[in-house]
């Protein structure tokens, strides 16, 4: 399998070489060069797989011949091995049509987990096969940061730099970053926005000083092997649920578009999607792109579901992509026009391509705190507020009845534990495995949001090329 960048003119790549480099060298994004493609019947022949032999049987198509199906599947079996339900990945059921998705099993209570539990893996399995330490630089809204740091946390020939914005992300998900202490781990606090940092990590990928001198790594979902990875629980649910014979619809909380983009990758892979529901808070520019064409970058707004406090969304570039004819240099043209003006306009074949599979909804602070008490009165079930705008924008979105939703839960509600304790008087404790978190000793610096700052404090903290 190949991979292309989608804006056209970086060298196509093996998945190792993708999985390493993460973006491309023309600040596009890699995907396969055409979708692999199952048949009814090899869906149907993929019910009640363990769910690590379903993740290999999907991913080996990606992964070509860059491992062989039993190297990838004992790599499978070692990341889902650390999950604490022997599903992975459960459902639960709130009412007739309403399920929940439960992604939030593994190490660190969220639903990157999935995925970066195996790109920690993968860059242990490429970098021993020789070639330059990696350096990882990342931004994170919550989540990403402490799963990224998990996953490869003491890993040999790896440095990871993790860059959050300051004060704007819970204090669970903060501690679970700042209290791994492994040599190899560098936290970095910024003044700004979840969208400066990640412009600063891109910026990174693109500034020579700096990937002459290092091997730059990435573990947001800019980096393909992250979005494969997700692929795998669409089938996991919708084969539960009556897949391939019965269509399934999923409403996905999302602020960056790679859990959902995951979902439309599973539609062209054969899986009988019937909608994909983006839900969006305030933050809503995938709601207007959806909606009315119209990406504009806005004004960040705190709100009480952090993750999704984004105004640029990277990975919305490869629908695009997918949705023009893949013409990465007419791409290119229309993200260097949104990057230069911070606003575009869809093209008509992108709107109406988008809208033969995709809804969306814009949810409020009080909707989301209605559905977290609806969830909870219902089915007893307490969900993060993520979760929750999910659920709101998955009732809403007028499904067929007789069609399942299910409601990806994207985080354990204990990392929001005052979002849920207001809208429900109950306050969910953490899992025992990280009961001692705020016992913990943190370790953390605290940058500008100036891209000169980040640079040399990576390139002072990094293991250079060579």
């Amino acid at each position: 399998m190949e991979y292309v960048s989608t804006r056209g003119s970086a060298p196509a790549l093996d998945f190792a070489g993708a999985t390493l480099a993460g973006l491309a060298s023309d600040g596009g994004l890699y995907v396969p060069r055409e979708w692999p493609r199952f048949s009814a019947d090899e869906i149907a022949a993929m019910a009640g797989l363990p769910y690590a032999e379903l993740a290999a049987r999907i991913m080996q198509p990606f992964v070509g011949d860059s491992l062989t199906p039993q190297r990838l599947l004992e790599l499978t079996t070692q990341a889902y091995g650390r999950f604490a339900h022997k599903a992975v990945t459960p459902l639960r059921q709130l009412d007739q049509q309403q399920w929940l998705l439960e992604l939030f099993h593994g190490p660190t209570l969220a639903f990157k987990d999935v995925a970066l539990q195996l790109l920690g893996l993968l860059f242990e399995e490429f970098l021993g096969r020789g070639g330059d330490p990696l350096t990882i630089v990342g931004a994170t809204s919550g989540d990403t940061g402490s799963a990224a740091i998990d996953a490869v946390a003491g890993r040999a020939r790896v440095d990871i730099f993790m860059l959050h914005p300051k004060g704007r992300v819970s204090d669970v998900q903060r501690r679970q970053m700042t209290t791994v202490l492994a040599p190899n781990v560098h936290n970095v606090a910024i003044e700004g926005t979840f969208d400066d940092a990640q412009a600063m990590v891109k910026r990174m990928f693109n500034d020579p000083a700096m990937t002459g001198r290092f091997a730059i790594g990435a573990v947001n979902s800019i980096n393909w092997a992250r979005l494969m990875a997700q692929v795998v629980y669409y089938f996991a649910a919708a084969l539960q649920l009556g897949a391939p014979q019965r269509k399934v619809a999923f409403a996905v909380p999302t602020g960056n578009f790679g859990d959902v983009f995951a979902g439309y990758v599973a539609a062209q892979m054969g899986l009988p999607v019937e909608r994909l529901i983006v839900a969006t808070n305030v933050n809503d520019i995938l709601h207007r792109a959806l909606t009315s064409g119209d990406y504009s970058q806005g004004t960040v707004t705190p709100t009480a579901a952090p993750s999704m406090d984004i105004q640029v969304s990277s990975n919305f570039e490869r629908l695009l992509f997918d949705l023009n004819g893949r013409d990465g240099a007419a791409l290119a043209a229309q993200m260097a026009g949104f990057e230069k003006t911070r606003a575009m306009q869809l093209t008509n074949a992108q709107r109406e391509g988008a809208a033969a599979l995709f809804s969306s909804a814009r949810v409020e602070p009080e909707e989301m705190a209605q559905a977290i008490r609806w969830a909870f009165d219902a089915s007893g079930e307490l969900l993060d507020p993520h979760t929750a705008i999910g659920l709101h924008a998955a009732r809403g979105a007028g499904i067929d009845p007789a069609v399942p939703v299910v409601t990806l839960a994207t985080a354990h509600p204990a990392k929001f534990r005052d979002a849920v304790e207001r809208a429900t008087g109950q306050r969910p404790s953490l899992p025992a495995r990280i009961g001692d978190l705020f016992e913990r000793e943190e370790r953390m610096i605290e940058l500008p949001g100036d891209y000169d700052a980040i640079a040399h404090y990576v390139a002072k903290h990094a293991v250079p090329r060579g």
